[in-house]
């Protein structure tokens, strides 16, 4: 006891210095940088167990509902959630502000930015070389995403054009008045028609514009001008099962690629909480409820009033809209739009 106490000063001090050191270190590495904080928390494992260490230094946490992996950075922050079979992929960056002023005083804020991977995900795709390239770049890349495309069509969105000087997004229409119901539009717009451009497709299906369908997107049409023209989703002309994002709602929801969210039963869908920005959401959008999907539109997550809101192109607005003219564009409570969500899919 003579000896540890002659050297209490020493040892004192050396204990300090290492303190200081250790708390310096977990210092730089707990902290996160402003575009790293979550304002969407990631889903809880079930039965997944805990997260496993692997490539560039993330950990990566297996979930279900729908079977995904959950990647984290070395301090516990989420970098990115992929999907089995599907190629969206939801990565977390800077946040954004999204609105509609002419049709609603809600806004959408979230910092998940919504990209295409160059391939389906599947689990342990985190050791596999296209996966490291790519996540790595999608990190840096603040070209617009899913949600930033689908605002370029809203009321009042500029016009922009490629170096041939072809319209690629901007103000859309539904379509042409409908000469049955003048309060209507025309459906059968599809993003060729909008371009004004022919089209060939995967299944050999040629598509033609009509004149009178320039710079018009009905519901389907405008996903597909979104994940297709704009960030190169295969597309079929047709509504048959194959390699491609079909034509119609219906056939989208049905058999359409990706991960089916939850099962389509007839009534209300259930399972808002599989819900990420990005992912399909689908009605039978009719006064009188039938079992035909006749709608589509895109999730955007959670609005400024705590509600589930979706964007969609519809006729009442003329055009894609997150606005609440003829019905509040929600998944959640009561009103013509929840009583009509029947399903959702990932593509």
């Amino acid at each position: 006891m003579r000896y540890l106490r002659s050297r209490t000063p020493l040892l004192t001090l050396a204990m300090l210095a290492v303190v200081v050191a250790l708390s310096m270190a977990t210092y730089l590495v707990v902290r996160p940088s402003p575009t790293d904080q979550p304002e969407l928390t990631l889903g809880a494992a079930k039965g997944a167990g805990g997260p496993t260490r692997g490539a560039m230094g993330y950990s990566y946490q297996r979930s279900t509902g729908p079977d995904r992996t959950e990647i984290l950075d070395s301090s516990g922050q989420p970098v990115a959630v992929m999907t089995d079979g599907a190629r969206t992929a939801h990565i977390y960056g800077p946040s954004r502000t999204f609105e509609d002023p002419r049709f609603t005083d809600a806004k959408i804020e979230n910092n998940v930015w919504v990209r295409l991977a160059p391939q389906a995900w599947h689990a342990g795709a985190e050791g596999e070389q296209w996966f490291v390239d790519w996540l790595s770049a999608a990190r840096n890349d603040r070209s617009p995403d899913v949600l930033a495309i689908a605002f370029e069509y809203v009321d009042g969105a500029p016009v922009k054009k490629d170096n041939q000087g072809q319209q690629y997004s901007g103000d859309a229409s539904f379509g042409p008045v409908d000469p049955m119901d003048p309060d209507g539009r025309q459906e059968r717009s599809d993003f060729f028609d909008y371009l004004g451009l022919p089209w060939s497709f995967l299944d050999g299906k040629a598509g033609v514009p009509e004149p009178q369908r320039a710079l018009s997107l009905d519901c389907s049409g405008y996903l597909r001008m979104v994940y297709g023209h704009r960030l190169g989703y295969p597309l079929r002309g047709t509504n048959t099962p194959g390699e491609g994002l079909p034509r119609r709602a219906f056939a989208m929801a049905e058999f359409g690629p990706g991960v089916q969210l939850m099962p389509n039963s007839g009534q209300r869908a259930r399972g808002m909480d599989r819900l990420l920005p990005g992912d399909l959401v689908f009605f039978n959008a009719q006064p009188i409820p039938t079992g035909q999907i006749d709608h589509s539109g895109i999730y955007l997550g959670v609005d400024d009033g705590g509600h589930h809101r979706f964007i969609s192109s519809r006729s009442q607005t003329d055009g894609p809209t997150m606005g609440d003219l003829s019905g509040a564009p929600l998944l959640d409570g009561t009103g013509y739009w929840p009583d009509r969500w029947r399903t959702a899919r990932r593509l």
